[in-house]
């Protein structure tokens, strides 16, 4: 009776024991399911992630109406071209002013000529504004600064700075400036004062050598570097509340920086960098120019200019990388970078140190697969001002030319396409913020991007190659159900689901952004997004 006694009880103590187990991994799942939505709800409100920027040379955007007017900002060795329509040539080089010509030739473009255009700015669909440097510089691209705290005069006033902000605040875009904190501008009056007075309170803020000569970035003497490792150019900078980075995060209200050569700079000093710029605004972003694998420089900033990616989207539509190759390498990225990094970093083709798509990639249906995996995969799009229309430019300084408005009209299909591709970018939760799955495939380049929501779900298959092919791709995707149907956002054609598998062919160099045709009321569909109990 004892023995039986002691089975039972053990018994019921099993039992017992099993049904906490189940009760605690019902729980934990849907745990998981809660947190996962939380994670898309904030995602989605952080206007960081995903978002849709253009890229301005403020001088090269708009003509002013009476650009005759600003001769006068424009003294020798500057010269101010008065017609929109010359095209910047390569020039020679001027020994007195340690430049090249072609870098003191000038359009005349400003922040007046700019605010007229807002509207184009607004119905393309931009979000974020990143302007190229603004500050007082002697050269055009005005990555030699004179004085971080004065606007250059070409530009416009502090006042109209801060007017313009506001204005494009009001219009729902934000503002990024380039910070161009690595090096400063041989005119600089600090530079000169350090120069010619060993003495000098700004002796430190640069690196000078035993015979009193100078690093300039790149080895430019026009570019003398910052000692970025010296506190008082810390404080200067970066550190104090009224340092530049701080005071223009405070005071005028931008939205962040890009940090120009962040490669240059270093990790250390970039996490000094982000931190401060969060302390001065805890939403600002910093974006840091790189050149380099992604991974251990999303731990320093919060995104990067992704030109690695770029390079894996360039050698897959140019044939140097298959499909398969170019998604295991997409997939390391993200798995080394993390998501949320990546979702934060810019995605661009051109800009204004690369020659313009238009010249990398001679023929349209290239350009096509780029405009479309620039807006499709994870991160934020980044248009140089003119690609959008398709603006040719090779070696320097031609991909720095005025830009084309002639080109902005709904005859031409590169531009069509492109306020196509940000319309359906805009609409699509997925395409902003959602997760990225490869999918397995034999030769195409096809991924899936995801959210909590099965109604968002949205797929790329892209033929990078010159022969149709024929593909049977497994959907790693639960909810998706036996028949639904898939529509191409791009044509009127669909594709059905067979058991979470696509069987389909697609002509040479053909792309699909595909979305389940789900209709509520439909079998089972209205009951996938709830959590499991």
């Amino acid at each position: 009776m004892k023995h039986q006694c002691n089975s039972d009880f053990k018994l019921t103590f099993y039992l017992l024991f099993l049904l906490n187990i189940l009760i605690t991994l019902k729980s934990a799942h849907s745990m998981i399911q809660s947190n996962e939505k939380d994670l898309f709800v904030k995602r989605k409100n952080d206007w960081r992630i995903g978002h849709i920027v253009y890229e301005v040379f403020l001088d090269r955007f708009s003509q002013p109406e009476n650009v005759e007017k600003k001769k006068y900002l424009y003294p020798s060795p500057k010269k101010l071209h008065t017609s929109w329509n010359d095209k910047p040539k390569k020039g020679q080089y001027l020994e007195k002013y340690s430049v090249w010509s072609h870098e003191t030739e000038f359009w005349g473009g400003d922040f007046a000529s700019f605010k007229k255009k807002l509207s184009y700015l607004k119905e393309l669909g931009i979000e974020v504004i990143y302007f190229h440097p603004i500050f007082h510089a002697f050269t055009n691209h005005k990555y030699d600064t004179i004085d971080y705290i004065k606007i250059d005069p070409a530009y416009g006033t502090h006042e109209e700075l801060v007017e313009l902000i506001k204005v494009l605040h009001k219009k729902g875009m934000r503002v990024i400036l380039d910070g161009v904190f690595n090096h400063m501008g041989d005119k600089s009056p600090l530079f000169i004062d350090a120069l010619k007075n060993k003495q000098s309170t700004y002796r430190d803020f640069f690196k000078f050598t035993q015979d009193n000569t100078y690093i300039g970035w790149s080895n430019a003497k026009s570019l003398p570097e910052l000692n970025l490792l010296h506190e008082s150019v810390q404080k200067y900078i970066f550190l104090d509340q009224n340092s530049i980075l701080q005071s223009y995060l405070r005071n005028e209200n931008i939205d962040g920086w890009r940090l120009d050569v962040a490669h240059d700079i270093g990790f250390s000093t970039l996490k000094k960098i982000t931190l401060a710029a969060h302390s001065a605004k805890s939403d600002s972003i910093t974006i840091g120019e790189t050149y380099n694998y992604p991974e251990k420089w999303l731990t320093v900033v919060d995104g990067i200019i992704n030109m690695h990616a770029r390079q894996l989207i360039l050698a897959l539509i140019e044939g140097k990388i298959s499909g398969p190759i170019a998604l295991d390498m997409w997939e390391e990225m993200i798995h080394d970078a993390g998501i949320e990094n990546i979702l934060k970093s810019w995605i661009v083709l051109d800009n204004y140190d690369t020659q313009r798509l238009s010249s990398i990639l001679k023929k349209p249906f290239q350009i096509k697969l780029a405009q479309v995996l620039q807006l499709t995969l994870p991160g934020s799009p980044c248009i140089y001002y003119g690609s959008e229309v398709g603006m040719k430019g090779a070696e320097d300084p031609a991909q720095r030319a005025p830009m084309r408005w002639d080109l902005v009209k709904n005859t031409n299909s590169i531009y069509t396409l492109f306020k196509r591709l940000i319309h359906i970018r805009k609409s699509e939760p997925a395409l902003r913020y959602g997760n990225f799955r490869k999918l397995t495939s034999k030769t195409s380049f096809a991924f899936m991007r995801t959210t909590d929501s099965i109604h968002e779900c949205i797929l790329i298959i892209m033929n990078p190659t010159n022969k149709k092919i024929q593909e049977f791709i497994q959907i790693p995707e639960s909810k998706i159900q036996d028949y639904t149907e898939l529509n191409d956002l791009l044509s009127k054609k669909s594709f059905i689901v067979h058991a979470g598998t696509l069987e389909l062919g697609i002509p040479p160099y053909e792309v699909f952004i595909l979305k389940p045709n789900i209709v509520i009321p439909a079998n089972g569909y209205s009951r996938y997004d709830q959590i499991i109990e």
